[in-house]
Formats: structure tokens, C-alpha cells, sequence
């Protein structure tokens, strides 16, 4: 195949050895497979800033730190070198995710390196070199979808006790192999102490695994693990072998979320309702 242009200087520079094929196409990325040396490994080419169709990045950037002073005041003016300095920090974003989540023990592809927006990284296949499905195109017995939710849930623990939250996570971000499932897809990980959206991050990444195994094994729609385990990381008392339960209980003097906004609600159409009979009673005869 004709070798992609993003590609070209991995190979010039022997970090590649040959483009085999391409993988897939996604919103931010498109990936390959490559050969390096004896082992066969994948590219993930990210597109550029305004060729990606992932909305709301600045959601996902808030609370990234910059250490350099003068990057961070280029990406905060958008200048030419701000942009660059801002796509470089997204792509270093999810090789940073990589490191520290095979360290806290969840399964995601061994990293090999960013080059100039190139990702090198492992690529997950079965017993016989075929390239691991994604969780949305793979069935499973209701057994077998209470093993892997009950994994899932650990892995997203572990992630957050790292202090990262997937952001993104659905079955469409999962591949699975002989040995379970592998998180896929993190450039848009975020901090989870730093970003303010990070906790409906959380809720979105469960209930998304909810509902896809509950498919198979409906007693999980019931489960409440992301406000469990939210609940615990708040309070200091999630830990990476934490054993959770599904279960949740709102504490007492919760606030009621739509009864407020029914007041509030309320409020502003009574706030209306008096201007326009204070405009009535100042309009002339």
C-alpha cells in the first residue's frame, strides 16, 4: 500500500519497517498496522485540530498542566506555536495515560513512543495474531457479561485512584482478546482532582459499560458503581483493590437536583410574571 504522508518519516528514521495495512478511522485519529523490525505493532495518526470531530476538547483540557511558562501563555493566546504546543500536549496526553495506567494495573496497549503525532503502540490480538474485536461487536452469556462488567468496574477504579477518568469510554473503546477486555483510545483522559467535569466523566464512562453487558445480564442495569465509587474517592477510602457492590445510597440532606430546578424554574416564571404587571401598570391608558 501506499505509505501515508504522516507516516513517512518513521519510516526514513527505521522507527518503522513497513505500513502493512490500515486499521481503522475515527474521530481523531486514523490507525495502522505496522511492522517493526520482528514484531507487528499499530499507528495511531492523529488528525489535525480542525480535521477531528471529538467536540468539547476544552472540557477535556481543563486541569492539564503545562510546566512551561511560555507554552502555556502561547497556548492560552492561540498563537501558530500555541496550537502546536496544544495538539502536542492532547497526543502526550494519552501516551501519559498509557504509562501510568499499565502501572496501576488496567490493561491498555503497551505505548512505544509519540513522534510528531504518531503513536506507537502494541497491538492487542488473539491466540492466533488476529486483531482483538471491539467489545461492540462481540456477544457473551450472561455469565461471561457479569466476569468482564465486574472487571471493567475494577479497571475504572484503578484508573481513578490514578487520577484519571477515561472521558470517552463505551464499547466502541474496548477491544477484547483471549484474556478480557482492553481499554482503548485516551487522549482525552482527564485529571480527575483538577477537572470539574471530571465526575459526570465518570458517570457517562459506567453507565456507557452498564449498559452494553447489561444486555446480556440485566441485573447490572440496577448497579449504581459510578456513584459508589465517586462517593469513595471524594472521602479518601477508594483504593486500587477496593471490593465495591454496585450499591449506592444518596446520604441524607442530599439535594434534590430537579426539585431545585422545578424552583428555580418557578421562581424566574414568577420574576416574569411581575415585570410584565409592573409594565401593564406604567403603559398610558
Amino acid at each position: 500500500m501506499k505509505t501515508p504522508k504522516r507516516l513517512q518519516p518513521l519510516l526514513e528514521d527505521g522507527l518503522i519497517d513497513e505500513v502493512i495495512r490500515p486499521l481503522m478511522s475515527g474521530k481523531e485519529a486514523a490507525v495502522y498496522v505496522v511492522r517493526c523490525g520482528a514484531e507487528i505493532r499499530c499507528a495511531k495518526v492523529y488528525k489535525e485540530a480542525d480535521k477531528r470531530s471529538f467536540r468539547q476538547a476544552v472540557q477535556y483540557q481543563e486541569g492539564r498542566r503545562v510546566r512551561n511558562s511560555r507554552r502555556a501563555r502561547a497556548m492560552e493566546k492561540g498563537s501558530k506555536f500555541g496550537r502546536k504546543q496544544q495538539e502536542d500536549a492532547w497526543h502526550n496526553a494519552e501516551v501519559d495515560a498509557l504509562y501510568r495506567l499499565a502501572d496501576a494495573g488496567v490493561r491498555v496497549p503497551k505505548p512505544y513512543g509519540c513522534f510528531d503525532g504518531v503513536l506507537l503502540m502494541e497491538l492487542i490480538t488473539d491466540e492466533d495474531g488476529t486483531v482483538a474485536s471491539r467489545l461492540n461487536d462481540v456477544a457473551m452469556s450472561a455469565e461471561q457479561a457479569l466476569e468482564d462488567h465486574d472487571l471493567m468496574m475494577h479497571y475504572i477504579s484503578r484508573m481513578l485512584c490514578a487520577g484519571i477518568v477515561h472521558g470517552d469510554l463505551s464499547e466502541f473503546n474496548v477491544l477484547v482478546d483471549d484474556y478480557g477486555p482492553v481499554i482503548i483510545d485516551l487522549p482525552q483522559a482527564v485529571d480527575a482532582a483538577a477537572n470539574n467535569h471530571a465526575r459526570s466523566m465518570l458517570m457517562r464512562d459506567v453507565n456507557n459499560m452498564r449498559t452494553y453487558y447489561g444486555q446480556f445480564a440485566p441485573e447490572l442495569l440496577s448497579t449504581q458503581y459510578g456513584e459508589e465509587m465517586w462517593a469513595l474517592y471524594e472521602d479518601g477510602e477508594l483504593h486500587p483493590d477496593t471490593q465495591l457492590t454496585g450499591l449506592f445510597e444518596e446520604p441524607e440532606g442530599t439535594a434534590d437536583v430537579d426539585s431545585v430546578m422545578l424552583e428555580i424554574k418557578a421562581a424566574l416564571a414568577e420574576e416574569q410574571a411581575r415585570l410584565r404587571r409592573i409594565q401593564d401598570a406604567n403603559e398610558p391608558d
